[in-house]
């Protein structure tokens, strides 16, 4: 089941393309769902950390990043302050050419 899981997670395939070496898909996707759902995944993770801890496997690597990109309020489409500027007029065809 965990292996299905896995697959399905690790190659980004269709629930329903899941191989049928791992058995029903709807069976992997519902086992998933239910062990989300009741706690299982924080149990299971919490005692791989521990295990790991015990062993002295676990190395504690904290990155923070507290970068801020914003866009101009222009470059994200904001409406500027004040009126509108009115539509530029266009000329009608009996106008005398530019040249």
């Amino acid at each position: 089941m965990i292996d299905a899981i896995a697959f399905k997670y690790r190659t980004g395939t269709p629930w329903m393309d899941l191989p049928e070496r791992f058995g029903s898909w709807k069976g992997v996707h519902n086992r998933l769902r239910n062990w989300a759902a009741d706690g299982t995944w924080e149990k299971v993770l919490a005692a791989l950390l521990a295990q790991a801890d015990a062993h002295g496997d676990l190395d504690w690597v904290l990155a923070v990043d507290s970068t801020i990109v914003r866009a101009h309020q222009h470059a994200a489409g904001a409406r500027q302050k004040g009126p509108r500027p009115a539509s530029r007029t266009t000329m009608g065809s009996d106008a005398p050419a530019a040249g």
